[in-house]
């Protein structure tokens, strides 16, 4: 292809781009403007980075013109150029001056929109949605294409109820982004309150297909279209079933009308609720009152407020405040629309929260069976959350744990149910050191008048609220608390060990295990206290109770040399290597710790543990196990007792220097492995000259060693230290 031919071809290009920037300008869709405006902008910027915009008008034919009749005295024009090139020039200007105007005004109504999406933004908030409305359209109209704009117009609409404009607002903003998280947020809500169900389920799948991380906020909403579904077709049916007169259905309105009389007296509604509460047998009759008012007929009943005051005397109001109370349970039992009508109608928080401190054991046990109700379903809690005050929720519960009846298992049972939200515990952590820790203080030191049947899981509760960072730390710096656990394991130690005792110890071993895992001066000062009762827990025949004391010393002797004293003293080296010798992984995982803390800080213990092992049998037999914790632990225990004279020269018939070079050369994952193996292989070359020859094996070692990571200071300062634990 000639240069001639190949100028043409390019210049053809440019024309049809340019009448395709043309055509969209012309289009009435404002976006499809706004886009053409854009890539017109990029085109003549092209054109002026490669310097074309002056040849972009020149053709490249020879316009030599051949003059039949040419005059004697005149020159021939030289350079000379058609209007169509002049006017060809002339458009591209015009089009680049376009552009430059073009972005001047974007720019000032950009400025002009943002000013009136802050507008309509302030008007939203003082909860004037039309004004906001009218701010967002005066900003569309400045720039067609803001995002923000239609999506915060589509919630103005929303509170005003007009879904379908909210829909076609989030269509036009994924036009604008077809990844805007809000317009498919708004977009669901909007088809929600159409009833347009799979719709709303549709947007929020999509929001989970751009953002993964939005997987909580997604099941939040489709929650709400399950729930909204599932409402609308109970109430079709149970709408269905009225009109073909079924006996309960239709009776379940006979009794509301009865109970809308005003001023009867309480033995009066009493009874009418009772009988109402015996029609409600299922979904049916539980939608049937909620259709038909059934919650304003009771709950704005002046006679029934009254009852469900702690306060009132009124003849028969114990009566007529039970009856209500059973009722909610058999509308809201298993109804999630229910649940939350109840809980949203005013008065009824603050209702259950002053009857919860009711002296009256009905009303007491009636309204804990209402909470517990709510906190066996996610929904339930959420409610919970919520709508009650936490606090108060909590010490009227723990106000229970003393009585001995069936009250004491399910308020035990909310407190389990909420300890296992996160958000509750996050929520309560501001406030738990007010509202539960005196009252469970209080509870811990006078085991002997609280329900024993119910304490482990009170106890097991508050060690699940624990696993909250912030709870753990107020439970462990207090001194009270764990003085209030010691006294509680002092009256296991003393009692008769029955079934009862040892589940509270137990779940009083998990609390301190929890509260454990905080290094605190408290912790340091009762270190000796704890590891004395752990001592005397060893000597019980109970396994769990061995294990979870085992792990307990392992975290509390790292934080106190006097009660690693204490400990070898008691002879505690000498249980930990029966539980190396007999007892299962677990316990020889957490009795190979602790006897790394003893050697580590007592020679005592490094002494006893090379007189009960011969020949290091149970320790070289531990570096074979697939748990490194356990193989770093017996690694570093035997390193620590190679300072004990002749201990080295127990191992010179052994594969010993074959497993260390093992762990040290690269085959253990965990570098606290590593490195205990090298400096057990130092310790060993060092106390036993015999081992000599293999000096230059470790040596090459501690270089392989050293090129994995770890500097020489590290390597040289635990030599020295004969530190690393696991």
């Amino acid at each position: 292809m000639t240069t001639e031919a190949a100028d043409l071809e390019k210049f053809l290009k440019q024309v049809d781009q340019i009448s395709e920037l043309v055509k969209e300008m012309n289009s009435n869709d404002a976006v499809s403007q706004q886009r053409a405006a854009e890539k017109a902008d990029q085109l003549i910027s092209a054109f002026k980075e490669n310097g074309e915009t002056d040849e972009l008008c020149k053709t490249r034919l020879n316009r030599t013109v051949i003059n039949n009749k040419p005059e004697r005295n005149e020159a021939a024009p030289c350079g000379l150029r058609n209007d169509a090139d002049t006017s060809q020039e002339n458009f591209m200007k015009l089009l680049e001056k376009d552009a430059q105007e073009r972005s001047e005004r974007r720019k000032e109504n950009a400025m002009l929109a943002n000013a009136l999406k802050e507008m309509g933004n302030e008007a939203f908030a003082k909860g004037d949605y039309e004004t906001a409305v009218q701010r967002y359209s005066e900003g569309l109209e400045k720039l067609r294409d803001m995002q923000v704009l239609y999506t915060n117009r589509a919630q103005a609409y929303i509170k005003l109820e007009k879904y379908k404009e909210a829909v076609n607002d989030c269509d036009w903003a994924l036009k604008c982004n077809e990844k805007c998280l809000k317009a498919y947020v708004h977009m669901g809500r909007a088809n929600l309150a159409l009833k347009n169900y799979e719709e709303a389920h549709r947007c929020y799948q999509k929001i989970l297909e751009i953002d993964p991380k939005q997987e909580r906020l997604v099941k939040d909403y489709t929650n709400q279209v399950y729930c909204e579904e599932k409402k609308n077709t109970q109430e079709k049916k149970a709408l269905e079933e009225f009109e073909q007169g079924k006996e309960n259905a239709t009776s379940v309105l006979e009794v509301l009308q009865k109970l809308a009389k005003p001023d009867q007296v309480n033995l009066y509604y009493a009874g009418g609720v009772r009988l109402l509460t015996e029609r409600i047998k299922d979904c049916t009759e539980q939608t049937l009152f909620r259709i038909n008012n059934g919650f304003s007929i009771i709950n704005s009943n002046t006679i029934v407020q009254r009852s469900l005051s702690v306060k009132s005397q009124e003849p028969f109001n114990d009566e007529l405040c039970i009856s209500v109370l059973i009722l909610w349970q058999a509308v809201c039992k298993g109804n999630e629309e229910n649940q939350q009508l109840l809980m949203q109608w005013a008065g009824t928080t603050e209702c259950l929260i002053e009857l919860l401190a009711s002296e009256k054991p009905d009303i007491q046990k009636e309204c804990v069976a209402l909470v517990l109700m709510y906190s066996l379903t996610e929904h339930g809690r959420a409610l919970l959350l919520r709508n009650l005050d936490q606090t108060k929720l909590l010490e009227r519960l723990m106000g229970y744990m003393h009585h001995q009846d069936l009250i004491a298992a399910n308020a035990v049972g909310i407190m389990a149910n909420l300890a296992a939200e996160k958000k509750f515990r996050v929520q309560f952590r501001p406030n738990f050191a007010t509202a539960v820790m005196p009252h469970f203080i209080t509870l811990l030191r006078n085991l002997s008048s609280a329900n024993r049947a119910v304490l482990p899981q009170c106890i097991s509760t508050v060690s699940n609220m624990a696993g909250d960072e912030g709870i753990r730390k107020q439970l462990a710096d207090s001194e009270e608390c764990w003085e209030a656990c010691l006294v509680a394991m002092d009256g296991y130690l003393s009692s008769s060990k029955d079934s009862q005792h040892r589940d509270i110890a137990i779940a009083l071993l998990g609390l301190m295990l929890n509260l454990s895992l905080e290094r605190n001066t408290v912790i340091q000062g009762q270190a000796v206290n704890i590891t004395a009762r752990c001592v005397t827990l060893l000597c019980c025949m109970d396994g769990d109770i061995i294990t979870k004391t085992t792990r307990l010393l392992s975290h509390i002797l790292p934080q106190s040399n006097e009660a690693v004293d204490e400990a070898v003293k008691a002879g505690t080296v000498k249980k930990m290597f029966k539980f190396l010798k007999a007892g299962g992984q677990v316990t020889v995982r957490y009795a190979v710790m602790t006897l790394a803390v003893c050697t580590k800080q007592s020679r005592q213990a490094s002494e006893e543990l090379v007189k009960l092992d011969k020949k290091f049998c149970t320790l070289v037999k531990l570096q074979s196990v697939e748990d490194e914790l356990i193989v770093g632990n017996a690694v570093l225990c035997l390193s620590q007792c190679m300072d004990v004279p002749g201990a080295a020269t127990a191992l010179l018939n052994s594969d010993i220097v074959k497993i260390l070079l093992k762990h040290a050369g690269g085959d253990a994952r965990k570098t606290t492995v590593q490195q205990n193996a090298a400096i057990a292989l130092g310790k060993l070359c060092t106390a036993e000259p015999r081992y000599g020859f293999h000096c230059r094996t470790f040596s090459v070692v501690m270089l392989c060693f050293l090129k994995r990571g770890v500097h020489t200071t590290i390597i040289n300062r635990s030599l020295k230290t004969h530190s690393l634990l696991c």
